[in-house]
């Protein structure tokens, strides 16, 4: 019999079990998006964020180099709803022709009147609730780009779904323990639709789903006046946005600092809200801690 060479039976004898296994090169379009990619896939997924950690991602402009890593990809995560504006874009700049999973569907949407058009409110992720839908779809897109790892998803998939079925619940019964006309908060845009729906909180802002939108100086009286009548003492700014206008706002209002939220971009690794479960913990606790 050939004897195989010392170096090559070594690595054989020694091989760690699971190690030739493969692995998924996966895009999303942004952070928030991309951590719940990465929870799911574990070991065997590679995820890159187009949008980065604090980044905004309705007015995200992509490089060069964002499409050469759409080229590379196997499978391509998108929220959709309208967020991500410039993907279509991107991707046929890319010359990308794989699956582009919309880890939304399956979501009941809402909508709002905004300058004379009604729009899809595109943060359903703000839901812990919906956060379980998008966590299943990311599930079942990566068992289809990777069948032989298939028992690996689904055992990764379903822990992780687990615990954002807890947060879900842990977030209705925290909220349930405030009053309900102590259950609002003032914002720099409206992100926290669906949060607001799960929760029954009310929120306020200067400007509409987009933080491309522009708030008139019509709006801006009204949301002092109704912040007045309606008695709210803190206003919360958030990590990608320009919070100059909430706060001059606030200020007219006597409104009071009460932090900062995280509704679309997570924060660099070890920061406050480094990972999707971390940012809601983060905005629930925030919250309730103002209202009290």
């Amino acid at each position: 019999m050939k004897k195989l060479p010392v170096a090559l039976a070594l690595a054989t004898v020694f091989m760690v079990p699971g190690a030739m296994a493969r692995t998924v090169d996966a895009v999303a379009s942004f952070s928030v998006l991309a951590d719940i990619v990465k929870e799911v896939g574990g070991d065997h997924v590679v995820v890159k964020s187009l949008v980065g950690p604090n980044g905004d991602p309705h007015s995200f402009e992509p490089t060069p180099q964002d499409s050469q890593s759409l080229a590379k990809a196997d499978v391509v995560f998108v929220s959709g709803l309208g967020l991500e504006g410039w993907m279509d874009r991107l991707i046929k700049a890319s010359g990308y022709n794989g699956k582009v999973i919309v880890t939304s569907q399956g979501i009941e949407t809402r909508s709002m009147e905004e300058e004379g058009e009604t729009i899809t409110d595109p943060h359903a992720w703000n839901s812990m609730q919906n956060g379980v839908t998008y966590a299943t779809n990311v599930m079942n897109a990566l068992i289809a780009a990777d069948p032989e790892d298939a028992g690996y998803f689904r055992q990764h998939g379903s822990a992780y779904i687990a615990r954002l079925n807890k947060l879900d619940a842990w977030a209705q019964k925290s909220f349930a323990a405030i009053p309900q006309e102590k259950r609002r908060i003032v914002t720099s845009h409206d992100a926290f639709g669906y949060f607001g729906q799960r929760y029954h909180v009310s929120f306020m802002s200067p400007v509409g789903f987009s933080t491309e939108s522009e708030a008139s100086a019509a709006d801006v009286a009204g949301l002092i006046t109704q912040l007045k009548e309606t008695h709210v003492h803190s206003y919360f700014i958030e990590n990608q946005t320009d919070p100059r206008l909430v706060k001059q706002i606030a200020s007219a209002a006597g409104a009071k600092p009460g932090g900062e939220l995280y509704p679309e971009a997570l924060t660099e690794k070890d920061g406050p809200a480094d990972s999707y479960v971390a940012a809601f913990t983060h905005n629930v606790n925030a919250m309730i801690a103002s209202m009290k």
